[in-house]
């Protein structure tokens, strides 16, 4: 697969092609951002692309990955031959308009593949057809050769909030906050994830879009989007755009987190500094953080009597080497070196962040705990990633990898366990489970324990 990369010689971070192919590849196309329709409820996305695209994007970021399912009910032009010589601009519109006739949501999205947009079809004049009707429909240009499923996520977005959320600047809603975070179906424990998020922060006093998942109600979140306070962006760089956009045309405030909290010390910081954000009510937020935190931490103590009698029975591991896209990356290498005491490996970035977000990451990392501090390594290729990582000596160590399935050889070959936590994901069955927050934290002490566990009685 040709990987899109960041065009070096653009300061806007901006996508082009590859001059190769890259090995063992860990996301989708631009296209791939249908995904990410599919995860707003009551919303369908049309494809205007070359037969079987949609298909193999979507199943392969829910099927491969955590085996997540999802409705795929996805109208598409499955062009041919003859659009190419003559162009799909009729074909899409008898499409729209069948699908109009068959299928209802709230909202519909067009995404173009790369037929259209090498042949130069006039999509949007196609689309805007239907929206003088007041369809509630958009157009996003999420040509496969313009980027990857997280480039094409924020085209979407972008779609959506102009062409149908609108310019209308609206009274703002105390306590309301849009939150901006996890790729949807990229990253298999979104939906857990997010439902944390959104309980954590209900928790405080606010009210939540979290905007995608079981956890949204679905469009109607959508409209309220520019009557929110301010907009959270919970990722190292993926919604910063959106968030700054929205900041431009609703003059909403944006509060960036880089770091998704995992555990009890980085969820009650995050909180906490929410509160101070947002002017909340103080003394409802610290009742929220005390009870969560006794919970947390009772479970912690009953989970010392394993970490303190089974370490050579178990052989506990002592080094952390995290191979995965940004957002989950930090989370995770943040909570195993500053709460579980992990030391830092290699951890290994593979969606490509356009390259004005790369130093802004770096200094995460480098602040990670007291005088530990590492540097994130960015590749996107699997060979290379192998290569970097079997490089490292670990004499004295006991490794533990968190990665993709792709990592299930590395992982022998250097004598560590695996936990998998990103794309693809097919040795996970995944419905609600979350890693982040007060208790998503704890289920990855299990699942990484357990692994650990097994793989020393399986020897």
């Amino acid at each position: 697969m040709l990987s899109p990369v960041t065009n070096p010689s653009a300061s806007s971070g901006e996508f082009c092609s590859s001059p190769g192919a890259i090995e063992q590849v860990r996301y989708g196309c631009s296209l791939g951002a249908l995904a990410s329709v599919i995860a707003i409820p009551g919303a369908i996305p049309i494809t205007h692309c070359g037969p079987g695209c949609a298909t193999k994007q979507f199943h392969a970021l829910s099927g491969i990955n955590g085996y997540q399912g999802g409705e795929f009910h996805v109208p598409s032009s499955n062009l041919g031959n003859q659009e190419v010589i003559f162009g799909g601009a009729d074909r899409l519109d008898e499409l729209i308009d069948s699908t109009l006739k068959v299928m209802e949501a709230d909202l519909f999205v067009v995404q173009t593949g790369c037929i259209p947009g090498l042949v130069g079809d006039d999509v949007g004049s196609v689309v805007r057809r239907y929206q003088k009707r007041g369809v509630p429909i958009v157009v996003a240009e999420t040509s496969g050769y313009r980027g990857n499923n997280f480039t094409g996520h924020e085209t979407v977005i972008r779609a959506i909030i102009d062409q149908f959320v609108g310019d209308d600047k609206v009274d703002k809603q105390p306590g309301l906050v849009n939150v901006w975070s996890l790729l949807p179906y990229q990253n298999p424990f979104w939906r857990g994830d997010l439902t944390e998020i959104r309980r954590i922060l209900e928790g405080i006093g606010l009210e939540v879009n979290i905007l995608f998942g079981p956890a949204s109600r679905g469009v109607s979140e959508w409209r309220a989007i520019p009557r929110a306070q301010f907009n959270l962006v919970l990722s190292p760089w993926l919604g910063l755009s959106t968030a700054t956009h929205l900041q431009e045309k609703f003059d909403q405030p944006l509060l960036h987190e880089p770091t998704i909290p995992i555990g009890a010390k980085a969820t009650s910081a995050f909180l906490r500094r929410v509160v101070e954000f947002a002017g909340l009510d103080r003394a409802r937020a610290e009742a929220f953080i005390a009870k969560e935190e006794q919970e947390h931490y009772i479970y912690l103590r009953d989970f010392a009597c394993f970490y303190a009698g089974q370490t050579s029975q178990y052989q506990l591991p002592s080094q952390a080497i995290v191979i995965s896209e940004s957002a989950y990356n930090l989370s995770v290498a943040s909570f195993l070196v500053e709460q579980l005491g992990l030391h830092p490996g290699p951890f290994v970035i593979t969606e490509n962040p356009p390259n004005e977000f790369r130093e802004r990451i770096q200094q995460q990392y480098r602040a990670l705990a007291d005088h530990i501090g590492t540097e994130a390594l960015f590749e996107q290729d699997g060979h290379r990633i192998h290569d970097l990582v079997r490089a490292r000596d670990y004499t004295g160590q006991l490794p533990i990898v968190f990665g993709s399935t792709w990592e299930a050889a590395l992982a022998d070959q250097i004598g560590a366990p695996l936990v998998e936590i990103g794309y693809p994901c097919t040795d996970e069955v995944v419905l609600s489970r979350a890693y982040v927050g007060y208790r998503g934290a704890l289920q990855l002490i299990e699942r990484t324990y357990t692994t650990v566990v097994r793989a020393s009685t399986m020897a």
